[in-house]
Formats: C-alpha cells, structure tokens, sequence
C-alpha cells in the first residue's frame, strides 16, 4: 500500500499529465480535472479493489462511475498510471481515432471505462443500478461514483437520489466534487445549491464531509469511515470541498479554467510547480 507521500508524487504526476494533455491539443477541461486528483489518485491507489484485466461486469471488484465526464483527462491520466493501458496512449487524446475522447466513451472500449459520460445528470442513476446488481449477484463489493456540484442542477439526479433511499442503496459511495465552481461562474451565482448536506439528509442518505478533498490524509479518513457504513441500510454520500485547478496558481479556484486550455507560456508556468515524479508519457 502507498505512503502519504507517495500517493502525493502519483498526484503531481497526473497533473502533469493534465496539463499536457489539454495544452497538446488546446482542448479539454484542465480545473476540475486538477481539482479531483487527489480524489482518484486516493481512490485507485489505495482505496478500490479492482482489477486491470478490465471486463465491464467487474464482478467480484469495486468499481466507479465517472458521471461529471468532462474531466477525462485526470480520469485517464489515472487509469493508465494503474495500468489499464499503456502511459504512452495519453499522448492521443482528443485526437481523431483516439480511443481518449474529450468524454468518456464505451464503443472505443478502452479499459476502465464502463460508461459513456458527457451528458450530465446521468451518472447517479447509472451507479445506483450498478449498485443495485451487485447486490442481486450476491456481489458484496462497493460501487463507488463521482459527480459536480453544478450537475446537481440536473433534475434526474434527485429523482435517482430519491430512489436509492427507498431502495437501501447501501453499497454506494457517492462523492459530490463542492468546488463552487462551474463553467458559467460561482454555483453560488448560477444557481444556489442550498445546503446540499441537508438535502441529501432529507432524501435519508448518510452524509460525510470531507473539508479538504485535495489532502490525501482527510480523503483517506473520508473513504474509510465510508467504507464502514456500508451494509447499514442508506446510501452514502461524501460532500468533498476541493479547489478547482488545485496545484497550478493561476488556475486555482478560478471557473474560467474550467475548460480552457494553457498556452505555451501558461504550460512551461503550470509544470514548473508540478514535480515530474514517475516520468512524463
């Protein structure tokens, strides 16, 4: 198992991997991407049991829905430094013939990913089903998922969040990325999300709050006290604050980096902050 400090450089690492990957192409959503990488570097490198041999059924193993899919890059930057396929491939992003869309794909079958994502809203009826399966296989396994804040402005996921308490969803953990920030400014200003722990409170979910979702030591204290409500009859839900384009300052807490790319200059500024820890594809 990874130290503290290890999972740290796998971080800085993947960051790299974002910018670059974004700039290549001057295309892709680089701030929520470094907002979350703590969060998937945590969860494949320590939390998820899974397994590369990647099938779609993923019996037997935990597995996560990506719903907010927009920030592929972190996304596949951390399925290929797990080993789901070759570092090198993430030099093809958003490229035609590339099995690395600018959103997650299914009919490119690239390993890891189990659905397609970009349109939002969606992802937290498709963990709930996910969740639902395992259970009537006998499955004892967590599906875990991840999801913007500013997506909760889509509809569907209040009816799923409804239906997951009636139905005892209780081998999901749902994690709510609450960086305040989507692509038209502050959710604050786009629409107010309220108080979101007493909203899923309300819909009898169990709520964790996770203060500071780019310290790996309070994410690995979210997930495991997550991890220990399962079985317990309600749906989990982590409420995790995290600064959006964390790791390179000009970007941090900032919406207009939430899908742009950086110029030459901006890249040389972003990677000069980010240690090369484990090799650049």
């Amino acid at each position: 198992m990874p130290t503290t400090q290890e999972l740290k450089n796998i971080a800085s690492q993947v960051r790299r991997d974002i910018v670059r990957m974004v700039h290549a192409v001057q295309s892709g959503h680089p701030g929520g991407s470094l907002g979350c990488t703590d969060y998937l570097t945590t969860l494949y490198f320590e939390v998820m049991k899974h397994d590369t041999n990647f099938n779609m059924q993923g019996k037997g193993e935990d597995i996560f829905f990506l719903s907010n899919g927009h920030i592929s890059p972190v996304f596949y930057s951390v399925l290929a430094r797990s080993g789901y396929f070759d570092v090198k491939e993430l030099a093809t992003f958003r490229k035609l013939n590339s099995r690395l869309q600018g959103h997650p794909t299914t009919h490119e079958h690239l390993p890891g990913v189990r659905i397609a994502s970009g349109s939002l809203g969606q992802g937290m009826s498709v963990a709930i089903g996910a969740a639902l399966a395992k259970k009537m296989d006998g499955d004892d396994r967590i599906v875990y998922s991840l999801h913007g804040d500013g997506e909760l402005d889509e509809g569907q996921n209040w009816e799923a969040i409804m239906f997951a308490a009636h139905k005892k969803v209780d081998n999901l953990i749902a994690t709510i990325d609450y960086n305040g920030q989507q692509i038209d400014g502050p959710t604050s200003k786009v629409m107010n999300l309220g108080n979101l722990k007493a909203k899923f409170e309300a819909f009898d979910w169990t709520v964790l709050e996770v203060a500071n979702g780019n310290d790996m030591d309070e994410l690995l204290a979210g997930f495991n006290k997550a991890k220990s409500l399962v079985g317990l009859g309600k749906p989990i839900c982590i409420l995790m604050k995290t600064s959006m384009g964390k790791g390179v300052d000009f970007m941090e807490g900032s919406h207009e980096w939430h899908g742009i790319a950086p110029n030459d200059e901006q890249l040389a500024r972003a990677l000069a902050q980010l240690p090369e820890t484990l090799g650049d594809y």
